[in-house]
């Protein structure tokens, strides 16, 4: 489904919603496609942001015992951010 097609589908669940009420299915496939849409827009927000030399910060709960210091500084470090090396992306 397209990003327009996707769009087009959730309003038309939206009014229908509003004005007549939606089936148990209904509700189920605009949930997924609400999540959908959603996760469409973080990833063209990461990939602009990484795009753009940005990196997301370390996530100290991963377990790779990187942590400031322990290693030399990689990209984005230079801004204030610590790079996993083991997961260098949705980390």
């Amino acid at each position: 489904m397209t990003s327009m097609e996707l769009v087009n589908r959730i309003n038309y669940l939206a009014r229908k919603e509003r004005y007549e009420g939606l089936t148990a299915e209904e509700k189920e496939e605009q949930q997924k496609l609400r999540r959908q849409y959603l996760d469409s827009i973080r990833q063209q927000m990461i990939d602009a942001l990484e795009g753009a030399g940005y990196q997301k910060r370390h996530d100290t709960h991963c377990g790779c015992q990187n942590r400031k210091g322990d290693t030399p500084p990689l990209k984005g470090q230079a801004l204030g951010m610590e790079v996993c090396p083991q997961r260098k992306r949705d980390h």
